[in-house]
């Protein structure tokens, strides 16, 4: 990794975000399977960068295995998609879906197994995306993750970073943003929303049963998310000053 992100800092721990921060330059205008397949290492790679970070945060609101169960289950994604060879974007995440499941404890595994498995429909049998594209799928994660944990916005979860996010891509892609800058203002729009959990009360998950205590902590699913925005909109930007 080439620069150290700017940390986010809460009053409960200091983040480790590594980024690779190149220029943005309007080149790209889709996303390909093998970009697709790097956003996904580069995901790997930064959950496992952040695993006490994300151990650090859910301790003070839950049992302390977020990052610890993450990075375990984005471990199985790469040796998966290291022994696939596959150029359909959504097979790909399908199988992302398909591991987290399986190796991720805990409430993450199904949520965001559920987001990438809805994905993944979406974009079946595509090798290269529009920017259209990009916004059904994500679209259909947070359909699939408001399904799953039957949650809303406000509820201090993932869903507080992830749609803002969404609302931020749709608005880049209609603007005619190129894939690196529209994932850019997504990944901004959710660090933004997993900010705002901080003063949130929590009434979702092991959180909940915090009550008024979990005020002042930043939700560690909302931080994951911010993570893997954050690394796929890095991964967007260095393919395209490539």
């Amino acid at each position: 990794m080439s620069s150290l992100f700017a940390p986010i800092v809460d009053q409960e721990a200091t983040p480790q975000y590594i980024s690779l921060k190149p220029i943005i330059e309007d080149t790209m205008q889709e996303i390909d399977s093998r970009a697709a397949l790097a956003c996904l290492e580069h995901i790997v790679d930064v959950i496992h960068e952040n695993r006490q970070y994300l151990i650090d945060l859910d301790a003070a609101v839950g049992d302390a295995d977020h990052g610890a169960n993450m990075d375990r289950g984005f471990q199985a994604v790469r040796q998966k998609l290291a022994a696939t060879e596959q150029s359909d974007i959504g097979a790909m995440l399908k199988l992302v879906a398909s591991t987290l499941i399986s190796t991720v404890g805990g409430a993450s595994g199904p949520l965001y197994g559920t987001g990438f498995l809805r994905a993944g429909t979406a974009l079946a049998d595509k090798s290269s995306l529009t920017m259209a594209d990009a916004v059904s799928a994500m679209a259909a994660f947070v359909e699939g993750i408001k399904m799953r944990g039957k949650a809303e916005t406000g509820e201090k979860t993932m869903l507080d970073a992830l749609v803002p996010a969404q609302d931020a891509l749709k608005a880049a892609a209609d603007a005619g943003q190129s894939p690196a800058e529209a994932f850019a203002a997504a990944a901004t729009a959710a660090e933004r929303g997993m900010r705002a959990t901080i003063p949130l009360i929590a009434t979702k998950g092991r959180a909940s049963y915090l009550g008024e205590r979990s005020r002042g902590h930043q939700d560690p699913g909302a931080t994951s998310t911010a993570l893997i925005l954050r690394a796929v909109a890095d991964t967007l930007a260095k393919a395209q000053t490539a």
